[in-house]
């Protein structure tokens, strides 16, 4: 079992380096926990990348919600994220319906469909990152949740804004059809990479409802005890984030340098104001 939750450590330690920093600031017995969490994530958020078709990524994420609810235990135990993530589920008593819940999210990542509303785009933010952050306070002993569905928001927005250009290449549009509406931009011109000032104008109002979030977070986030703040130091990149992504254009993100990224995290973790600051 140790070589499942090593495993998952480097797995998040490769493919969301901001996750793996932060659980560095839980206790020693609880990051193996986080990691594994971190780890079920990373496979159903690149289940689209690595399958390329919506039936075999369909397939994947039936896979993952038969482990969850204990139909395939011999695939489990020989899967290194399945065996740690079950670990982690009987010891931390995390429920399995949050946990379909994100993976039933995920399949909306399968299809070319355009996020439709906004409201819509808040409920897979919530079904997804919300739930991480949910769930992993829960790791570290604490009723995270009110912190954890603003802050998953605006987390999940400031990554999409950021990952705009990629979305759009894979013909997949996160940004909700009655804000592009709202400022006449076409979904057309979208995939056909054109940019334009009223497509900048409707991310700028995305990041708007970004803020928005954070601001509602800080206050939850900052009543919650001092172990379970590890869960939420990621958030710390948010606002920084957004001030960044204000002065590029939609399809000229530029992201924050690892040292920034690893110094916002530090930071916070000695300053828990920081977080939603």
């Amino acid at each position: 079992m140790q070589d499942a939750f090593a495993y998952c450590a480097e797995l998040v330690r490769a493919a969301d380096h901001d996750r793996f920093l932060a659980a560095l600031f839980a206790p020693d017995e609880l990051r193996q926990a986080l990691q594994a969490l971190y780890a079920f994530n990373v496979e159903v958020a690149r289940v689209r990348e690595a399958a390329r078709e919506p039936m075999p990524g369909e397939i994947r994420l039936q896979w993952w919600r038969d482990v969850i609810n204990g139909e395939r235990a011999g695939e489990a135990q020989a899967n290194p994220v399945a065996a740690a993530l079950l670990a982690t589920i009987e010891r931390h008593g995390l429920a399995a319906g949050r946990l379909t819940a994100l993976i039933e999210a995920r399949r909306f990542d399968l299809y070319d469909e355009p996020m439709a509303t906004l409201a819509d785009l808040e409920a897979y933010a919530s079904n997804t990152s919300s739930a991480l952050f949910s769930l992993a306070g829960q790791i570290l002993g604490a009723d995270a949740e009110a912190a954890a569905e603003p802050a998953g928001i605006a987390y999940a927005i400031t990554g999409l804004v950021r990952a705009f250009p990629l979305h759009a290449a894979w013909r997949q549009v996160f940004v909700p059809a009655e804000l592009l509406d709202r400022h006449h931009v076409r979904i057309e011109d979208i995939l056909a990479g054109q940019s334009s000032a009223d497509l900048n104008a409707a991310l700028a109002a995305l990041r708007d409802l970004a803020r928005e979030r954070l601001r509602a977070a800080r206050g939850p986030m900052l009543a919650l005890p001092p172990a379970a703040l590890p869960a939420f130091l990621p958030a710390a990149l948010v606002r920084p984030s957004l001030d960044r992504l204000d002065r590029c254009d939609a399809f000229a993100p530029v992201e924050l340098s690892l040292w920034r990224r690893q110094w916002l995290i530090w930071r916070a973790a000695r300053n828990p104001a920081r977080i939603a600051g």
